[in-house]
């Protein structure tokens, strides 16, 4: 829920009752020079909008342990054949 739209100034001048708003479950927009730079929004939303974000792209059975070690494995085999 977006609760206000602040300028990049008024936002550093106000920071608090910003700070109060999305405290209190609100979405603030900062704007500069008229355009949104930027969103101020609570915890929980971000983590929301990251885990949409990602909807679609982990299919099955990810494993992100396996898919971790498979990297670093690979990355030090490069390093190792140099």
């Amino acid at each position: 829920m977006v609760g206000a739209t602040a300028t990049a100034t008024e936002m550093q001048n106000n920071f608090g009752r910003y700070l109060t708003l999305v405290m209190n479950g609100s979405e603030v927009i900062v704007t500069k020079n008229g355009k949104e730079v930027g969103r101020f929004v609570p915890k929980g939303a971000a983590i929301s909008y990251l885990t949409d974000s990602l909807t679609g792209i982990l299919k099955g059975g990810y494993d992100l342990d396996g898919v971790r070690e498979e990297r670093v494995k690979a990355k030090y085999e490069a390093a190792d054949r140099r």
